[in-house]
């Protein structure tokens, strides 16, 4: 596509805006920060919400399990509110970017 070789030792940010490619990890972030944010406003009680909501036994986890949870990368950017934080759209919305950006660097940079 570019005919870029490896040895040409080109940065994947210039070849990500050469080629206007999304990046995939930005991209999943920013549909669970809107999920996230869809299951915060939500009034009933939907299985959906009853999930997100429920911590697990307490203690430690089995050895093999993740250490973080779905909630942690939320909770770490919008606070452990973060449920009425969601319910101002505005704020949610402003929070979204900061998510996403502060997850694209941490892992590449």
């Amino acid at each position: 596509m570019l005919k870029i070789k490896k040895l040409d030792k080109i940065r994947h940010t210039k070849i990500r805006e050469t080629t206007k490619a999304t990046n995939a990890l930005t991209y999943a972030q920013k549909l669970k920060w809107k999920w996230a944010g869809h299951i915060a406003r939500l009034t009933d009680q939907r299985w959906t919400s009853r999930v997100t909501r429920w911590t697990g036994p307490p203690g430690k986890r089995r050895p093999g399990r993740p250490l973080s949870r779905w909630e942690d990368d939320i909770k770490r950017t919008a606070g452990t509110n973060w449920r009425l934080v969601a319910q101002d759209r505005d704020k949610w919305k402003s929070l979204e970017e900061a998510c996403t950006q502060r997850v694209f660097t941490n892992y590449f940079y």
